[in-house]
């Protein structure tokens, strides 16, 4: 199964920028997007479906904003809109597919870069997230989460560690979660097979940081550790350019 995640910062603005064209030149099983802002019926995906690609959407409630949608080839068993936390349902941020015995989630995890309102937001989120996944691993015991996690695990991680220590996505507290994340069950698929390499998911539309290189890797690819020898092949797209992220590619064996 090759699977692609994407944070698109608005579906309509990355089809206006050929995301259909990339898509059709590839042979992806299963597109995640993340960052739809936008309602179903506010987006033509003719294309996409002439594809051959099914789609299912979890939009938030306000509009313009957040929002996640999956495109696949291959029928999901069973799709669920949302973790049941209302909260967290109204700005669309969780996702589920079901592949024979895999579930597949696709998050969007909150920013805390608005203000302290947000990041505490988005801590509640890590704390609840958590929570959730790990009593969904009792009945679902194979689960690959994808998705824009909003936080940049280590140093090897972002381009400017020392002077990111105090900003959302590099705190300390956010990092010690995605350690305790790695630490219960679940392995970084693209630091699993690319120990020392450093690739970037996002950067900044200022000073040029893409151009430059100066990024962040906040995009993931978690998959349970009973899965992580099936993995084929994880990487960051940094070459295609729809959005202030790149798609991040797994290829894993299910």
């Amino acid at each position: 199964m090759k699977i692609i995640s994407y944070n698109v910062n608005g579906i309509r603005a990355a089809l206006k920028k050929g995301f259909v064209d990339w898509v059709a030149e590839n042979d992806f099983d299963v597109i995640c997007i993340q960052e739809t802002k936008a309602q179903p019926d506010q987006v033509d995906v003719s294309a996409l479906n002439d594809l051959g690609y099914k789609d299912f959407w979890h939009s938030a409630e306000k509009k313009g904003y957040s929002g996640l949608a999956i495109f696949s080839k291959i029928e999901p068993d069973l799709v669920v809109e949302g973790c049941g936390m209302d909260i967290y349902d109204r700005e669309g941020r969780v996702l589920r597919a079901d592949f024979g015995d895999v579930t597949l989630i696709n998050s969007y995890f909150p920013s805390g870069t608005s203000g302290d309102e947000r990041q505490a937001f988005k801590m509640k989120y890590l704390e609840d997230i958590f929570d959730w996944v790990h009593d969904l691993l009792k009945e679902r015991s194979k689960m690959i989460l994808v998705g824009d996690y909003n936080i940049a695990h280590q140093e090897i991680d972002i381009h400017d560690p020392v002077r990111n220590k105090k900003n959302s996505g590099f705190l300390p507290e956010e990092r010690e979660w995605m350690t305790k994340w790695f630490d219960n069950g679940f392995t970084d698929s693209f630091r699993y097979l690319n120990p020392e390499q450093v690739q970037y998911s996002w950067w900044t539309y200022r000073a040029n940081a893409r151009a430059n290189n100066k990024g962040w890797r906040i995009d993931y690819q978690s998959v349970t550790n009973n899965l992580k020898d099936q993995l084929k092949s994880a990487q960051q797209l940094t070459d295609v350019v729809h959005s202030d992220h790149c798609p991040v590619f797994l290829e894993i064996d299910i």
